[in-house]
């Protein structure tokens, strides 16, 4: 009995040790994989989700004035808005005023309160100038009194509710702005004048532009990938070199070429004049025509690709079939071969219009003043008036309407065939 006792030990202990190697080894392998995924995944935190959530919290972000002048920002939050705030949060704003000269501080929260009323930061320097002293300052000061003989504005209740809507440290201002609307002094949101309602027609011409390229390209880069697919191999290289040469060419110039070619003494113009179908000059360039033709230019290759590595996968003998079988052959080639490319199709336009949307050098110089887009406006306050909150609102409600459109269009197209091709 205690020989067969000591066989079954004997048995068992190769069996756990084989299973103890078996979760040492899965473990091992799964090490592995992480550690060579890890810096991929590093890669896209630190150029991708970093930056797009810096974006996204910028879009809220109204720290400036609680930075500078935090007990100001503190009583004006607590101010119920009627008449002016107490003595307690006058005396803290010059208080804060005066130490705002270093580091910058002054100038953050002039621009910031610039935002409310462009009179702010004429209105703040000129009271620092006239501040007294801290020494001439007594106990008993009447902070009112001093601060409307500096300059009246400072007696008016409109002056420090443009303050108080600075106060709060996240803001859904420039969200608001960026579709035109703004809270009024009820703090209800309503729509901003006729005169300054632009963003809203700002997004629809994006749309209309990116989805207008994104069509013109399905319609060249279709019948083009299809030849590329259907010539033999030796031709099809040829012309896929022709496809791929605007990679080698620097954007910029590429676009600086269309605005040669389409001028009014261009090389179009004087063709179409030298044939006789026009009589002047047309105008091709600084206006939408010339957005078109560029943008088409440069995004044709984005659509070709895709559409030429599904047809080429796609047997010939199918549409050849369906014709044996009495089939029309455009109705073969539309009925059998066109559904197997939707899967091409759909990575394309995608592809293409979500390029079209963020594009801004190319609309920035051939287009006109009403062809500007949305990327126009982010560089114009990004770089222009460093309004980085508006900036980021514009873009992160781009980055949501494209995820929307995103979402949309993969519901219209088959799932199945997607993931199948």
């Amino acid at each position: 009995m205690s020989a067969n006792l000591t066989a079954t030990v004997s048995t068992a202990r190769p069996a756990g040790s084989l299973k103890a190697q078996l979760r040492r080894a899965e473990r091992l392998r799964k090490l592995k994989a992480i550690g060579l995924v890890a810096p991929l995944a590093l890669f896209l935190i630190v150029v991708f989700v970093v930056p797009i959530g810096n974006m996204l919290w910028r879009s809220v972000d109204n720290t400036e004035l609680d930075s500078v002048m935090p007990l100001t920002a503190e009583g004006l939050r607590h101010w119920d808005g009627a008449g002016l705030p107490d003595e307690a949060t006058l005396a803290a704003f010059a208080a804060e005023l005066r130490d705002s000269r270093q580091g910058g501080g002054l100038g953050r929260i002039g621009r910031r309160l610039n935002y409310e009323d462009i009179r702010y930061r004429s209105l703040l320097m000129s009271t620092l100038r006239e501040l007294p002293a801290t020494e001439e300052i007594g106990a008993d000061t009447d902070w009112v009194a001093l601060l409307s003989e500096i300059d009246p504005a400072w007696g008016e209740t409109e002056t420090w509710l443009g303050i108080q809507r600075a106060a709060p440290t996240t803001t859904d201002r420039y969200l608001l702005a960026s579709l035109d609307l703004e809270r009024g002094v009820d703090g209800e949101i309503q729509r901003v004048g006729d005169r300054d309602r632009i963003y809203q027609a700002v997004f629809q011409r994006t749309l209309v532009i990116a989805g207008g390229v994104t069509l013109i390209c399905l319609a060249l880069g279709f019948p083009l990938a299809y030849l590329l697919a259907t010539l033999p191999a030796k031709t099809s290289n040829m012309l896929m070199i022709l496809v791929l040469l605007p990679f080698w060419t620097s954007l910029l110039v590429r676009t600086a070429s269309w605005i040669i070619l389409l001028q009014s003494n261009g090389l179009v113009n004087q063709s179409l004049i030298f044939t006789g179908l026009i009589d002047s000059p047309l105008q091709l360039v600084f206006n939408r025509i010339g957005v078109f033709f560029a943008m088409v230019h440069i995004l044709l290759p984005f659509m070709v690709l895709p559409l030429y590595s599904v047809m080429k996968g796609i047997s010939p003998s199918y549409q050849r079939a369906a014709v044996s079988l009495g089939a029309h052959p455009f109705a073969a080639f539309w009925q059998v071969y066109a559904p197997q490319t939707i899967s091409g199709v759909a990575a394309g336009t995608i592809l293409v219009f979500i390029m079209a949307l963020g594009y801004y050098i190319t609309p920035a110089l051939v287009g006109g003043p009403a062809d500007q887009m949305v990327s126009y406006y982010v560089a114009y306050y990004t770089n222009t008036t460093n309004n980085w909150g508006m900036a980021a609102a514009l873009g992160s409600l781009l980055l949501v309407i494209t995820l929307l459109l995103y979402l949309v269009y993969h519901r219209l197209v088959n799932r199945k065939q997607l993931i199948r091709s």
